[in-house]
C-alpha cells in the first residue's frame, strides 16, 4: 500500500500522532521544528476554516488538523512537486474531508480562494531576504528557504484580503525582520496582537518569532515568555516534547 503513493527518492516518515505519516523528499526540502511549533501557536477554533500559505507538503495543515476543532484546513503550495506529495499525504492519511492541497502562486491566493474567505490564515514563509545568504543549489529548498517567489509584502498583502474581518494570522520567523513584519502587517491592517520569541538555548540569542495578528483589530499586543528549545544537554524541553505530543524526540 504504501509503495504506491512513493515516488523514488521519497520517504513515509511517522509523525507518532493520530496515526499520521507524510510523504518527503529528503532531496528537496523536510519540515523542521520550526513547523511543529507554529501549529502549536495558532488555534483553529470549531467551524472556522483555516489556509496554510505555503505549504510546502502539508505538515502544517495535518498538525494543525490533529490539535484543533476546525471544519477544514485549505493549503496553497507554488511547487507542483512539493504540492503533490502533500496531497499525496492527504489521501494516505484519509483526511480528503478535512484537508484539501492546491497549486498556486501566493500573490495570487484572493483570486484562488475569493476574499474574505478564512477566520484563520498561517504561513512559516522563506525567511531570507532575495539572495541573502548561501545559495543553496537544490532549487527547491532554495525558493523555500528565500523571497524569490513572494515576498514578505506578498503574504501580508494577500493575507488581509482573504481574512474575514477579525480573523487571525498566525506566522513563524526570524526576529532580525521583525520591524518590517510590524510595519508591513499594521499596513495591510493586521494588527500584531500576540508574538513569542523562540531561543535555542537558554543563554542564546532568539532565532525564531512566532506572532499572531488580527485583521482590522485595535493597537494592542501581548509579548508571551520565552520558549526554550534545548536544554543544556541537547534534549528538547518539557513545553517542546509537549508539543511534539506522541511524536518522537528528535534533532531537527
Amino acid at each position: 500500500m504504501r509503495e504506491q503513493f512513493l515516488r523514488p527518492g521519497e520517504r513515509l516518515d511517522d509523525l507518532q500522532t493520530n496515526g499520521y505519516y507524510i510523504i518527503q523528499d529528503p532531496k528537496r526540502f523536510c519540515f523542521g521544528i520550526d513547523a511543529v511549533l507554529l501549529s502549536s501557536f495558532a488555534k483553529v477554533k470549531k467551524h472556522e476554516k483555516a489556509l496554510d500559505l505555503g505549504t510546502g507538503t502539508g505538515i502544517i495543515p495535518i498538525l494543525l488538523e490533529t490539535k484543533n476543532e476546525g471544519s477544514c484546513y485549505h493549503a496553497l503550495e507554488i511547487q507542483e512537486e512539493s504540492a503533490d506529495m502533500a496531497a499525496r499525504s492527504v489521501r494516505y492519511n484519509h483526511l480528503e474531508d478535512k484537508i484539501e492541497i492546491k497549486t498556486g502562486d501566493i500573490k495570487e491566493a484572493a483570486k484562488i480562494y475569493g476574499a474574505a474567505s478564512f477566520e484563520v490564515i498561517t504561513t512559516n514563509p522563506p525567511y531570507m531576504i532575495g539572495a541573502h545568504g548561501q545559495k543553496n543549489d537544490n532549487e527547491a529548498k532554495y525558493i523555500a528557504r528565500h523571497e524569490v517567489l513572494c515576498t514578505l509584502d506578498d503574504i501580508m498583502r494577500e493575507s488581509s484580503r482573504l481574512l474575514k474581518d477579525k480573523g487571525r494570522f498566525y506566522m513563524v520567523h526570524r526576529p532580525f525582520r521583525l520591524p518590517e513584519i510590524m510595519r508591513t502587517m499594521s499596513q495591510y491592517r493586521i494588527e500584531p496582537k500576540r508574538m513569542r520569541l523562540v531561543y535555542p538555548y537558554i543563554d542564546k540569542e532568539p532565532n525564531m518569532v512566532l506572532i499572531e495578528g488580527l485583521k482590522n483589530g485595535k493597537p494592542r499586543m501581548q509579548i508571551e515568555p520565552p520558549l526554550i528549545v534545548y536544554e543544556k544537554n541537547g534534549d528538547y524541553t518539557e513545553e517542546v516534547l509537549r508539543m511534539y505530543g506522541e511524536m518522537k524526540q528528535r534533532q531537527t
